[in-house]
């Protein structure tokens, strides 16, 4: 049963995102008219928010993973009371607009451009695994901070179309595995997908079973009207603290339409005038008015009054937590600002006890050497931990029951993609990771992308970085991965060549970056530079994305190296009998943020230059004249057998720079 109050309040949710869709002639009103009502239970009866502070770090979080139902989101959003307001709603999906067509995650002149918006969802499955890392995030926080300063669910409503994603599966398995009880999904179960009805594609899997079995608490709703049935069954799954708990809605999608409801039509278009206007009438409303909120609507729906006292009561704990210990609330407050503890440049590793070591083996050491400066850094392998060395040895295992931060993401890459953006997302942990083999990083794309759009402070480790993996061969040498990550606007790309430079760019990534790095580390050892006589410049050139790493006077050539061919760049100096300026290039990315100055300085535009990395060559023309590279897929043989191979030696290395000069 629902009341007539309520009743007009679900109502608001769809006369608004129906008229906003009409307004753009494009949307997917479906999902905003049939799952109004879980929505509306969410946002006014269940969940704790503060419309006047979306950063409050104890607020519970809401995920729309079906982001294709964004004004769901934006309605409730708007009646709430939220910074969005009426106009906003009628500019959904125009240029610039505040609601775009999926619900995106912007920092947009010094606020967020969608106050609410917690990530950027769209692509299926993104957003489930979303709010698994959030889940993580929280329940870390939690134990290592305690109760009376982090306490909260994180709720999310999701599609036929999330969980027939790879993604979703692979999250839900994790999620079960981890324990995670704060994470409570709301499953629109409405027959329907774009295609048509889900017994085209979807309706022999038993989905209660499935979840069942990967360890959730499954409850079911059996009428998606019953707004006393959502919140009695959220109430019973808040109550589950080791599980993760799936509520199936059982929905009909569009209603109440009156000839568009249940079927693929109220799916992805506007209704069109003339729907709208009868579904309108079938609800009890003016069909003649459009963004119409009555009065008593935004008076029970309005959360500020109720967000601000639960706001102003977590206030008062926290102050009583600063002032029973004030190094605790000085950790709390770097790690919401997402920095590491001070003292992280000189907690950096300067002897490396070997002449020669893998990169990814520095990083060990690094991440070994600034684990008691970021005790909320949270993260770990797709079950590669002893390869990719990305562990921190005095933090133990994330568990349901303790605080340790080592998540073992087991073989889901997709998932670990997905949940470290959600960690970021949440807040509170300095730079979440996740780490595999650089071939892998296809796996991830999707999410390495969105913490890209999103300008979430995530680190992306990845080892194995070149066909020097050998062996293994050509299905796990990248070969293009380096290019392609490049490609995606807003990702910094770093490939350090050496143990020192390996410390230097994690400094930069914990230190200096504001949105997501990659880290491609090698497997096979690489020489240690001796930076201390002047003749290798420090490593703290990395930060510029170039440096010149060895001059010479009147040099006739350059050679850029990056990662494991940086040495053969430099041994490649010493074959020829001309003076050669070697260069350093660990990240385009950085360098095109110098001036023109400085870029010029390193790499003048006369000085004929030649790039040698064990990848394809495209991109490199816009640095180098030439190129040493890899254009085809690698061998499996013994990594320096391959390399040879391949042409990454120092003498055909100086041969080309010879036909260069030529």
């Amino acid at each position: 049963m629902t009341e007539p109050t309520d009743q007009l309040c679900i109502d608001a949710i769809r006369a608004l995102s129906m008229d906003a869709i009409q307004r753009a002639n494009s949307g997917h009103p479906g999902l905003p008219l049939g799952m109004a009502p879980s929505a509306f239970v969410l946002y006014a009866d269940v969940m704790k928010h503060d419309p006047a502070d979306v950063d409050w770090q104890d607020r519970d979080r809401f995920v729309l993973s079906a982001g294709h139902g964004s004004m769901l989101l934006y309605s409730a959003l708007h009646l709430a009371g939220y910074d969005l307001s009426m106009d906003d709603l009628k500019a959904f999906r125009s240029w610039d607009s505040r609601t775009p067509g999926h619900p995106e995650r912007e920092w947009h002149q010094g606020g967020w451009r969608t106050p609410g918006v917690e990530v950027t969802t769209g692509p299926l499955g993104q957003g489930f695994a979303n709010g698994v890392g959030m889940a993580i995030a929280e329940q870390h926080l939690r134990h290592t901070f305690g109760p009376e300063v982090q306490d909260h669910h994180v709720y999310a409503i999701v599609s036929d179309g999330d969980l027939m994603e790879g993604i979703a599966s692979e999250a839900a398995s994790l999620a079960g595995q981890l324990g995670l009880g704060r994470l409570i999904y709301l499953y629109d179960d409405n027959d329907i997908s774009l295609d048509g009805p889900t017994s085209l594609s979807f309706d022999r899997e038993q989905v209660e079973k499935r979840f069942d079995a990967y360890g959730w608490h499954v409850l079911n709703v059996d009428d998606a009207n019953d707004t006393a049935a959502i919140e009695a069954a959220i109430r019973d799954a808040e109550k589950v603290e080791d599980r993760p708990s799936l509520i199936r809605v059982k929905s009909v999608i569009g209603y109440p339409s009156p000839n568009k409801s249940g079927s693929q039509k109220a799916h992805g278009a506007a209704l069109g005038d003339e729907e709208v206007a009868l579904t309108k009438e079938v609800m009890g409303w003016d069909p003649e008015r459009t963004f119409f909120v009555p009065d008593s609507v935004r008076e029970a729906f309005s959360m500020i009054e109720e967000g601000a006292g639960a706001h102003s009561a977590w206030s008062e704990r926290f102050d009583a937590f600063r002032a029973d210990d004030a190094e605790r609330a000085r950790e709390w407050d770097l790690a919401w600002e997402g920095r590491p503890l001070p003292g992280l440049a000189e907690a950096m590793p300067t002897d490396w006890e070997k002449d020669e070591l893998a990169t990814r083996s520095a990083g060990g050491k690094v991440m070994a050497a600034f684990e008691a400066l970021t005790p909320t850094m949270v993260g770990g392998a797709a079950d590669l931990t002893e390869s990719t060395k990305t562990i921190f040895p005095e933090s133990g295992r994330f568990t349901a029951e303790g605080s340790g931060r080592n998540v073992f993401f087991g073989v889901r890459e997709h998932a670990m993609g997905g949940a470290v953006n959600g960690m970021a997302a949440h807040g509170g942990i300095v730079r979440p990771y996740g780490s595999t083999f650089l071939q892998f990083a296809d796996y991830m794309r999707g999410s390495i992308r969105l913490s890209a759009l999103m300008g979430l402070k995530v680190a992306w480790v990845f080892t194995h970085d070149s066909v020097a993996l050998g062996e293994d061969g050509p299905t796990h040498q990248p070969i293009e991965h380096l290019c392609a990550l490049r490609a995606i606007p807003g990702l910094v790309v770093l490939r350090p060549g050496d143990a020192a430079e390996t410390a230097e760019a994690w400094r930069v990534i914990l230190e200096d970056l504001e949105g997501p790095a990659v880290m491609a580390l090698s497997r096979q050892d690489l020489p240690v530079l001796d930076r201390s006589d002047g003749a290798h410049a420090s490593a703290e050139g990395l930060a510029r994305g170039a440096y010149v790493l060895a001059d010479a006077d009147g040099a006739r050539a350059a050679i850029i190296g990056t990662g494991g061919e940086l040495w053969v760049a430099l041994a490649a100096r010493d074959e020829l009998d001309m003076p050669v300026r070697v260069v350093s290039m660990p990240s385009w990315e950085l360098f095109e943020q110098q001036d023109d100055a400085y870029r010029e300085s390193v790499l003048p535009a006369d000085l004929p230059t030649v790039s040698v990395e064990a990848g394809i060559r495209m991109g490199w023309e816009r640095y180098a004249d030439a190129s040493v590279s890899v254009e085809r897929f690698g061998a499996s043989a013994p990594g320096q057998t391959v390399l040879d191979n391949f042409g990454f030696t120092p003498a055909n290395v100086a041969d080309h720079v010879r036909t260069l000069l030529a």
